[in-house]
């Protein structure tokens, strides 16, 4: 339904009559927790999700949130960032234990199917099975003005620096610093913007 409301196109518009219909549902269904904060500038698609579960959610200004991203726990996006399709961030923390939240600046670039996750499973003993041993939860920082190429992976507690660009299909496992050019599984910088012209294959390395 919402393909033929929309038109169809990846990122949600507001061109139409129909696409502002889509928007403003998009927006109702993502506020419909109390937790949950969207200003009425974002453009936020009704085929996303979100839900603050025991944390908050709060979009700065002139958001775009795709059809199949997600959105949960506890994620702080700031101004003028986008979201593209399929990709997930879940955040974690409560009142009691703000460990796992995830900080996302202003401009960001999220490109389709990312996945930052800021919790990973606990596995040490052999004699549990891993779903009883519990989470090890961290923070995920993503400072101003990064672009996050599509499928990259970023790991519980990651601080990724201001102005940095993760090539496709990478997997950032360690801090990447400000205005690094990174790629790879586990993702290293090549470069650092600005320093030399980066070629589009580098940007899709992934070894």
């Amino acid at each position: 339904m919402w393909n033929y409301i929309d038109g169809g196109n990846i990122m949600p518009e507001d061109g139409s009559l129909r696409q502002r219909l889509a928007l403003w549902f998009g927006r109702k269904m993502a506020v419909r927790y109390p937790r949950v904060e969207v200003p009425k500038s974002c453009k936020i698609h009704p085929q996303s999700r979100f839900h603050p579960r025991q944390g908050r959610i709060v979009l700065g200004e002139r958001c775009q949130i795709a059809p199949g991203a997600a959105i949960q726990g506890s994620v702080t996006i700031g101004d003028d960032c986008s979201i593209q399709m399929n990709s997930i961030v879940v955040g974690y923390g409560s009142k009691t234990d703000p460990n796992g939240q995830i900080e996302i600046g202003n401009d960001v670039r999220i490109a389709a199917q990312v996945m930052i996750i800021a919790a990973n499973h606990v596995f040490a003993q052999r004699d549990m099975p891993i779903r009883k041993q519990g989470l090890d939860r961290r923070d995920i920082r993503i400072e101003d003005d990064v672009w996050i190429g599509g499928g990259v992976s970023i790991a519980a507690g990651v601080s990724i620096g201001k102005g940095s660009v993760i090539g496709a299909r990478s997997v950032v496992t360690r801090d990447i610093p400000p205005y690094s050019v990174a790629v790879g599984a586990p993702a290293r910088r090549i470069g650092e913007r600005g320093e030399t012209v980066l070629s589009y294959a580098m940007l899709n390395e992934s070894k």
